[in-house]
Parts: structure tokens; C-alpha cells; sequence
């Protein structure tokens, strides 16, 4: 098996996309190999890689469902319920604090007095 060609950012050639890119088109790499790397530079960093897909060969996404409409429904409500107060607070709790902005505060109170 040979090396997998390389393109510089912007100067893929036409036919292959990315996984962004296939989703715009409403299309999913559908089980295919990668074809290509394609390589953004970035000074003092490792360049950002992204993965290219041959497009004929790609198929369509498939549809969403009512059972993944509704898990979809769940796992959303389930992020606005902050696990401190068990309220609904309206908004998805970050991940960098795990509760909501009122136990944050009342925390913050807690430790500085």
C-alpha cells in the first residue's frame, strides 16, 4: 500500500471532501476509506490535519427517527438540570463548572467567607 497523498490547505483537488463538508452536501462517508490528508500550517504548532473522502462514492445521511428525535430531546433536558440544586435552569450547564450560575455563586460566597 502506497502513502496517502497530502494537500496543502485550500488546494485539495475537486472530488474529495472532508467530513464537514460531505455533511453540507447532506452526505456521510458511508463506510469508505480515507483518500487523502489534507494539511493546514500553523507557526511553532503541528499543522491541522483533516481526513478527505472520494464524494461519488459517498452516500446520502441517513434520516433522523422519532426513537433518536426523542434521545436527542432527553439528553438536552438532562444538560440544563443542574446536579447541585436539581432545577431546570434553562440554559446547557457548562462543563467547566458542572452547576448552574446560582450554585456557582453561592459556592463562591461559601469559600470566601
Amino acid at each position: 500500500m502506497g502513502a496517502m497523498p497530502v494537500y496543502r490547505w485550500r488546494l485539495a483537488p475537486d472530488g474529495l471532501a472532508t467530513r464537514r463538508q460531505l455533511r453540507a452536501m447532506g452526505l456521510r462517508p458511508g463506510g469508505q476509506d480515507v483518500v487523502a490528508q489534507l494539511e493546514r500550517p500553523r507557526r511553532r504548532r503541528e499543522p491541522l490535519v483533516a481526513y478527505l473522502y472520494r464524494v461519488d462514492a459517498a452516500k446520502p445521511v441517513r434520516p433522523m427517527t422519532p426513537a433518536k428525535w426523542a434521545a436527542l430531546g432527553k439528553a438536552n433536558a438532562a444538560r440544563r438540570i443542574c446536579p447541585s440544586c436539581r432545577l431546570d435552569v434553562g440554559y446547557c450547564i457548562p462543563t467547566s463548572h458542572g452547576i448552574c450560575g446560582l450554585c456557582l455563586a453561592a459556592e463562591e460566597q461559601r469559600t470566601a467567607a
